[in-house]
């Protein structure tokens, strides 16, 4: 398994926090994995973070239940985001994040091109493998990652 592929979660995982869930794999590696739940818009946009007070409206996401202090974000335009770790074809994880705000914030960059999340998901090891493997997530081809 790489990085790049969707992963649905099926009915072992209901009544969880990743009921009806789709995950975007980031990273992954011999330590494990980081993903992001691609399908659970956070209730607050990102100028309604301090921090961002004076940032546009601009939609985050709920990306897991680890490190919720904290924002992360995948992308789709390594031309205009330095910095990025490639995950697959032209979407990469992080980057100089100020850059990012600034074309977000003079409309350069869109819900096309970004997303924001607010925390990730992490696995350990082999525990994704063991997890999809035990039925609890089915890999899915292909899902809109960015856009509508």
């Amino acid at each position: 398994m790489n990085a790049g592929i969707f992963l649905q979660s099926t009915s072992l995982l209901n009544n969880t926090y990743f009921e009806d869930t789709l995950i975007f794999i980031a990273e992954k590696n011999e330590k494990g994995a980081l993903g992001f739940v691609i399908n659970k818009v956070f209730p607050r946009a990102i100028n309604e973070l301090e921090e961002f007070k004076n940032s546009i409206p601009f939609p985050l996401h709920e990306g897991g239940p680890v490190d919720q202090e904290h924002l992360y974000f995948i992308h789709q335009r390594p031309d205009l985001i330095k910095n990025g770790e490639p995950v697959a074809g032209n979407i990469c994880l992080g980057g100089d994040f100020a850059a990012a705000m600034k074309l977000i914030n003079n409309y350069t960059l869109t819900a096309d091109d970004i997303r924001i999340f607010i925390g990730y998901c992490g696995w350990d090891g082999k525990e994704l493998e063991e997890e999809i493997m035990e039925g609890s997530w089915e890999v899915i081809n292909e899902a809109a990652l960015f856009g509508n």
